[in-house]
């Protein structure tokens, strides 16, 4: 099977955008089920991810509280959008 891309254009207009994105990442709650050998479930009770080193070296993805790894700490992620449309026909 063949894929196609169409690219439609309307002629006479343009439209022009300036946005701004920021974007921020957080880790909460650690999610580690301790107990999931046995059957069970058990969390540790560490609400949030504390980095182990420096940013940029391994110990810096796991966590100084609980020594997890960051995956399994709960990643909340804000956006922030700002745009500015401007339209005109030609």
């Amino acid at each position: 099977m063949n894929k196609k891309q169409i690219i439609i254009r309307r002629e006479g207009y343009m439209r022009s955008s300036s946005a701004g994105v920021s974007r921020s990442v957080r880790y909460t709650e650690c999610q580690k089920n301790h107990a999931a050998s046995i059957g069970g479930y058990a969390v540790d009770g560490c609400l949030e991810f504390m980095p182990g080193g420096a940013d940029g070296t391994d110990e810096a993805l796991n966590c100084a509280a609980c020594s997890c790894h960051r995956n399994f700490h709960r990643r909340e992620v804000e956006i922030d959008v700002a745009c500015d449309h401007s339209y005109s026909y030609s």
